[in-house]
């Protein structure tokens, strides 16, 4: 199994609605939130088991992130399905 990396532009105020839709894709392996510049802001591990106890916290600090910079970079870490992997070959 292999990682894929994306990476989206948002805005501030776009930032937590991406994050939420992302944890809920359920393929991410990790998320990392940079400015324009590269700066890592956070770097989040997104497990399968994820509960809600959890996210709760980081939404919030990724909202003050939000509030803090305008321009952001969200770097996706996916990890391949071994039923992808298997369609390419």
């Amino acid at each position: 199994m292999e990682n894929i990396k994306e990476e989206f532009r948002v805005k501030g105020e776009e930032l937590v609605e991406k994050v939420k839709q992302l944890i809920h894709e359920g393929n991410v392996r990790r998320l990392i939130i940079k400015d324009e510049t590269g700066k890592v802001y956070l770097e989040i591990p997104v497990t399968f088991g994820v509960i809600g106890a959890i996210i709760a916290p980081l939404l919030a600090a990724v909202g003050a992130i939000a509030a803090m910079v305008a321009n952001l970079k969200i770097e996706v870490i996916r990890s391949e399905d071994e039923k992808e992997t298997e369609k390419k070959e």
